[in-house]
């Protein structure tokens, strides 16, 4: 269960990771990836930063996540400048690709193939 001030923290740090990486992605990944911050799991004791990112326009997802990783002490420095007001210790700050989207968008390709192919049934109400 979070606690109100680790969901605090938590927007605290999906908002200026999102600013961080508009600023801060082109050097990194380059222009052609579109990352961004989906959602951010604190520990219990706000020592580490689970965040969690969408990665489009790019076949290769892991290889943004994989050159943000090589960059962690330059996001982590940089996050630690905006954050430095609003909280005690700058979290740790680890990276996860989340591929909800993508799995959405093959689970709807998945069933206009089945409705396509009149693998689903008929529907309640339509006549055949």
């Amino acid at each position: 269960m979070e606690t109100k001030r680790m969901q605090q923290v938590a927007e605290l740090v999906r908002r200026n990771f999102g600013i961080l990486l508009q600023q801060e992605g082109p050097y990194i990944y380059g222009t052609t990836p579109f990352v961004t911050v989906t959602n951010v799991k604190m520990s219990p004791d706000l020592s580490i930063a689970k965040i969690y990112l969408s990665v489009y326009n790019t076949e290769d997802k892991q290889t943004v996540i994989l050159e943000m990783e090589e960059n962690y002490t330059r996001l982590r420095q940089s996050l630690a400048f905006r954050l430095k007001k609003h909280v005690r210790r700058i979290p740790d700050i680890q990276f996860h690709l989340d591929d909800t989207l993508d799995e959405m968008y093959r689970l709807k390709d998945l069933f206009q193939k089945l409705e396509e192919d009149n693998q689903l049934g008929s529907r309640e109400g339509e006549e055949e």
